[in-house]
């Protein structure tokens, strides 16, 4: 399982380079383009605009496996370990509805997207809101594992304010 979850990582850490780089080159063709030539390519907008879109939520999906997403532990790392574990575990289920939220957000501009294509090349405005999809089904699953290790008091359980969270997360 600790296998497939890393490939599963490194593949998502590959992904996100290849939408950097197309990115980086469809925007950089197109400014030399428009300067030099007084031309450029009209889909270098939609694709790169399309591949941040991607790019952000691939990296939030990264930062939750992590355990690296901006957090304020000053109250925490005060606070005893069953607290802390109680803090914790009311952060998990906060974030989980808020989670369930942006997952039926997503669900239903992917609905609407199917219908809605994009300007210039045609494709599916889904194709947006599908990187809102995956991330919150990826980030759902990952924080309802931490929280079931969290309850179940697992030695790798990622607890905020803890001395053992700043891990990379590697025990997942």
């Amino acid at each position: 399982m600790h296998n497939c979850i890393s490939r599963l990582e490194r593949l998502v850490e590959w992904l996100m380079a290849l939408a950097l780089a197309v990115m980086v080159a469809l925007v950089f063709g197109n400014v030399v383009l428009r300067y030099a030539f007084d031309s450029g390519i009209a889909a270098a907008e939609e694709v790169s605009r399309l591949m941040f879109v991607w790019l952000v939520f691939l990296g939030a999906i990264l930062a939750v496996r992590q355990n690296s997403h901006l957090g304020v532990e000053m109250v925490q790392v005060r606070l005893s370990p069953a607290w802390r574990r109680g803090c914790a575990v009311l952060s998990h289920l906060l974030m989980l509805y808020a989670l369930w939220l942006f997952l039926q957000g997503s669900w239903s501009q992917t609905l609407i997207g199917l219908e809605t294509y994009s300007t210039v090349l045609g494709f599916p405005m889904a194709l947006f809101a599908g990187a809102g999809l995956l991330c919150a089904v990826a980030m759902l699953l990952l924080i309802a594992a931490n929280l079931y290790r969290i309850v179940r008091r697992h030695p790798h359980a990622q607890i905020p304010g803890s001395p053992d969270t700043h891990s990379t997360g590697q025990d997942l």
